[in-house]
């Protein structure tokens, strides 16, 4: 049964030049015609499995960017959604957006809309990184647009940015990380660069044009995060992400907690009925594909449960709190210690995890090196 739904808003005014995402110039797109195909394809699926979306908690939309579409575009997307998605339970419903697109109409479309959360990509503080890594908007951008997503209603607003950009100084990180608390917001994600295939930076990686921080000063600045949000009073509850008590993203929990949830859109990827699913990315074969009255799947597999244990693993550990010894014990129905008993053991003597009675979990020095510890748990 699904907990969640993702969205996918694959149109931008601007390629950031990180962005590995499904996206295109929005620029002579069919836009209107993929959001009523975004309505098809979510008919069509609850049509399909109507048990699997009664107990749905969240909705993110995200892209590309959603705050690409214009107000009277966002209103019909978010009625299509409304019309077809049981909203009973719903307690969390997200838009990311960029900070230079969100005018008063566009935050009261959505707001009107149902949406109760935004998530502003902003990234840094600092105009000269920003426009090194391909953003456009300014810092009276984010301020404007914080001030007015307030006036319209908003109360639960996260802000994300990066860290180990080029070029980037500890002076740079620290500064940004003054001014994004000084918002005093409920959520904030911080996130590491990651050169992605397909990108920007991977083509001026590739010439050696992209000089990035060292891998001890990206750990400095991952050091620094955690110490700059737990004096601000913010809890860190994964590894990348920050909140005030009561505000952390359930949608993004659900993925950490390997639940399923519903995809949907051009390039999306959805986890229904044990199933792993990916939709078309192009944008003309996923309208097409969904007015022939078909799902647009390109790709469907089965969840071994070899890869569900490793996947509950892996993607729990990424949470403070780890994984207890209940929650796995009564998804796969046997002990934590039978498969991993000696890898846990391992870990915890090189003090990469800590181990009680309730499960494990990523210790503080674990969490500079959550990927070598993850890998550990891949048969």
């Amino acid at each position: 049964m699904a907990r969640g739904v993702y969205i996918h808003i694959p149109f931008c005014h601007q390629i950031c030049h990180y962005c590995d995402f499904n996206k295109v110039f929005f620029k002579n797109q069919p836009v209107d015609a993929y959001i009523e195909a975004l309505g098809q394809e979510i008919a069509m699926t609850v049509a399909q499995n109507p048990e699997a979306f009664q107990q749905i908690e969240t909705i993110f939309l995200g892209g590309g960017t959603p705050t690409a579409l214009s107000a009277a575009q966002i209103s019909r997307l978010l009625e299509i959604i409304r019309n077809f998605i049981p909203m009973q339970n719903v307690k969390e419903f997200t838009s990311e957006a960029n900070p230079d697109e969100l005018t008063e109409e566009k935050l009261q479309a959505l707001f009107d809309g149902g949406v109760n959360r935004l998530s502003m990509g902003v990234q840094s503080f600092d105009a000269g990184l920003l426009e090194k890594i391909g953003r456009t908007h300014s810092n009276e951008h984010v301020y404007k647009a914080i001030e007015t997503a307030k006036q319209v209603g908003f109360t639960n607003i996260s802000i994300d940015l990066m860290y180990g950009l080029p070029g980037q100084t500890m002076e740079q990180w620290a500064q940004t990380l003054q001014t994004a608390l000084a918002l005093k917001l409920p959520h904030y994600s911080a996130y590491s660069l990651i050169v992605e295939p397909k990108t920007v930076f991977y083509i001026q990686y590739a010439k050696g044009k992209l000089h990035l921080p060292t891998q001890d000063l990206e750990a400095d600045m991952y050091d620094m995060l955690m110490r700059e949000m737990e004096a601000a009073g913010l809890v860190q509850y994964e590894i990348s992400n920050f909140a005030e008590e009561g505000n952390e993203s359930v949608h993004n929990k659900i993925y950490w907690d390997n639940d399923e949830y519903a995809g949907f859109g051009a390039g999306a990827h959805g986890y229904l009925a044990g199933v792993r699913y990916s939709n078309h990315g192009p944008i003309k074969k996923y309208i097409e594909t969904v007015q022939s009255g078909m799902r647009p799947l390109v790709h469907e597999h089965a969840v071994t449960f070899e890869e569900k244990i490793e996947e509950q693993m892996f993607l729990g550990l990424r949470k403070v709190d780890g994984v207890t010894f209940e929650s796995y014990e009564k998804k796969m129905q046997e002990p934590m210690q039978k498969r991993y008993g000696e890898t846990i053991e391992q870990l915890v003597k090189e003090g990469l995890l800590q181990l009680d009675e309730r499960g494990i979990r990523l210790t503080r020095q674990g969490r500079f090196v959550g990927n070598e510890v993850f890998q550990q748990f891949l048969t």
